[in-house]
């Protein structure tokens, strides 16, 4: 079952059991989806579909910080219940050991030394943010590479 399949049947489940908020979650992912497809005249597959899901969960978390600020306890409420809804269609994710190791072992194969410090940051970054598409955060990478350098 695609990726795709598998949101039309679980929105299907959800409007039958009246899951107000992964429906509505659902839907709205759906419908980026479709936006996308129609804006660039292709088909998205599953990886494609990831992508969108993960620019949704970074949307959502970057209003977070603007809700706790502003004291909107019931939005960030809200929004934390639609992120674990598409934390669910995306990839397993990396854990904080796995993504150090990827970044030590990227580092030896670009021949960067730790401990090298920040003006190696850009090479090393370019390097492994290919092979974590997907499946780590951008922020979570970024934090590994600086602990590496130093």
């Amino acid at each position: 079952m695609t990726l795709k399949e598998r949101l039309n049947a679980d929105f299907k489940d959800a409007m039958k059991n009246r899951q107000t908020v992964r429906k509505e979650t659902i839907n709205f992912l759906r419908a980026a989806i479709k936006q996308y497809e129609v804006d660039n005249r292709e088909e998205l597959d599953d990886a494609g579909i990831a992508a969108i899901v993960a620019k949704q969960i970074k949307m959502r978390k970057d209003a977070l910080a603007d809700f706790e600020k502003a004291g909107r306890d019931d939005l960030v409420d809200s929004n934390n219940a639609e992120i674990a809804v598409l934390t669910e269609y995306m990839p397993k994710q990396l854990t904080a050991e796995e993504i150090a190791d990827l970044v030590r072992e990227t580092a030896d194969e670009a021949g960067i030394q730790a401990g090298s410090g920040k003006a190696s940051m850009g090479k090393l970054m370019g390097q492994v943010m290919p092979k974590v598409k997907g499946i780590a955060d951008g922020n979570d990478v970024k934090k590994a590479v600086m602990a590496f350098l130093g």
